[in-house]
């Protein structure tokens, strides 16, 4: 099965939602087959949630755990139903660390 591969449009997407919802202190990259939600500074970066291509339009959501690995969650969905999700039903995964 061939890999889709996340791109600049997708980047754009969730930066573009995270600011209309106004979260201003994270920030979005991509590799390979993920977007990347991640904040701090960026000489020392904290993963907080990624969201991997599973196909052309569906989308899987993982959390950054204390140990910094990486945890699925079983959802898969589209991206802007994902954003949606961690905004309303995990709002503490991206909040802010002061």
């Amino acid at each position: 099965m061939p890999k889709f591969l996340a791109d600049e449009n997708h980047v754009a997407s969730v930066q573009l939602f995270l600011e209309r919802a106004g979260i201003d202190h994270l920030h979005v990259r991509r590799r390979g087959d993920l977007v990347v939600l991640e904040s701090g500074p960026a000489n020392d970066r904290v993963p907080r949630a990624r969201l991997r291509r599973d196909t052309v339009h569906l989308w899987t959501l993982e959390f950054a755990t204390h140990a910094g690995r990486w945890e699925r969650t079983g959802f898969r969905d589209q991206l802007r139903s994902l954003l949606s999700l961690i905004t309303t039903a995990f709002p503490w995964t991206i909040a802010p660390l002061d």
